[in-house]
């Protein structure tokens, strides 16, 4: 029936174009809202900014750290009880098509007053983290 295919038709393109417009915050954006809520050790803000399928790797490893939500949430919920003075500061951020890649100097991570340095890489898609891969020395 022509005003079935042409029903049809109407609403496929309705929808693309509905799911091209989608308005996500850029990248940047999204990876410091989540380091904001890091260090105030915020863990339902924290995991606001991650995809249900999030994933946690250290760097040339092909087995993740930590996989699914609930894993990171648990990983993060101990990371945040265990350091109460846990803070990140930004040396360097690259932005790259949809990966923010960020040069970090934490301290207070599980009570140490050591600085740490490491670089995250952050992969968003749709307004949301789903990769995180940590580069450490």
């Amino acid at each position: 029936n022509k005003n079935m295919r042409t029903l049809f038709l109407f609403s496929a393109l309705f929808l693309t174009f509905y799911t091209m417009s989608q308005n996500f915050p850029s990248p940047q954006a999204v990876v410091q809202e989540n380091l904001d809520f890091y260090n105030k050790r915020n863990l339902d803000g924290f995991m606001s900014s991650f995809s249900s399928e999030i994933a946690l790797y250290t760097f040339g490893k092909s087995e993740p750290i930590a996989q699914g939500i609930l894993a990171i949430r648990e990983l993060y919920g101990k990371l945040f009880e265990d350091s109460p003075e846990l803070y990140s500061t930004i040396l360097h951020r690259a932005v790259l098509g949809n990966k923010v890649i960020d040069h970090e100097s934490i301290t207070g991570r599980k009570g140490s007053k050591t600085p740490i340095e490491l670089v995250m890489i952050y992969e968003v898609k749709d307004g949301k983290i789903v990769k995180m891969t940590v580069v450490r020395e």
